[in-house]
């Protein structure tokens, strides 16, 4: 199972944590004539060699980036404000799959390898990773379709404080539930709720007072969900 947690952080890493927004965009307008479509695959196959950390492995790399590019190509000419969600959750299904497909076939004892002494530290980095960012993308893809006003209409809010704070939240709920300490968990959504709901109720703006508790509890459920799958996977 090391392959995969490698290929499954190179993914992680490539598809969220370096790259920019500014390329999405430019991918987007330029599909497959965009150069930082390219440069993603490449950064993609970089980071799949150098954590595989094995030459021999250039063919599978290869494959994985060649499907990548085909994957991102195809949603970059079909995404458009209707089905912006659900291709951003077959796309990431899509690379999921592929990754597990090549850890499959170039590991015999894929399902029986796994070692915890010498996986523990690629399984808790993927996972804090995940918890970060990638998760914060998929959120906020999720829930954009119920999003009640523009981004730019929150000049009182401190910049990217929202995005730091679901940071947080979730890698706190990742430790309570791994260290087996539910009722954390309870009081972290108590006392979010008190600072938070409070002032959505001053604001007496029903839309966003449920915008802002579907984002919470979806951010709350995704760390209990990687938590939990932390836990199977560990013990």
């Amino acid at each position: 199972m090391t392959i995969l947690l490698k290929l499954i952080l190179a993914h992680v890493l490539g598809d969220f944590l370096l790259q920019p927004a500014s390329w999405v965009k430019a991918k987007l307008a330029g599909k497959i004539r965009s150069y930082q479509l390219y440069l993603h695959i490449v950064i993609h196959f970089t980071l799949t060699m150098l954590l595989v950390w094995d030459w021999h492995f250039w063919p599978w790399a290869t494959l994985i980036c060649g499907s990548h590019l085909l994957v991102d190509s195809i949603k970059l000419y079909l995404q458009n404000d209707n089905n912006q969600r659900l291709l951003f959750f077959t796309d990431q299904f899509l690379h999921i799959l592929i990754l597990v497909a090549v850890a499959y076939f170039y590991e015999s004892s894929f399902w029986n390898s796994w070692s915890l002494d010498s996986n523990a530290f690629l399984l808790w980095t993927t996972t804090l990773i995940i918890l970060t960012q990638p998760l914060s993308i998929a959120i906020k893809t999720f829930i954009s379709k119920w999003t009640p006003y523009k981004e730019d209409k929150e000049a009182d809010s401190l910049e990217d404080a929202g995005q730091y704070i679901g940071y947080l939240e979730r890698l706190l709920v990742f430790v309570f539930i791994v260290t087996d300490h539910w009722e954390a968990v309870g009081f972290l959504i108590t006392a979010k709720s008190v600072f938070r709901f409070g002032d959505l109720k001053e604001s007496k703006d029903r839309k966003l007072t449920e915008y802002v508790l579907i984002g919470t509890l979806t951010s709350f459920g995704m760390a209990v969900i990687v938590a939990l799958l932390f836990k199977f996977i560990s013990n």
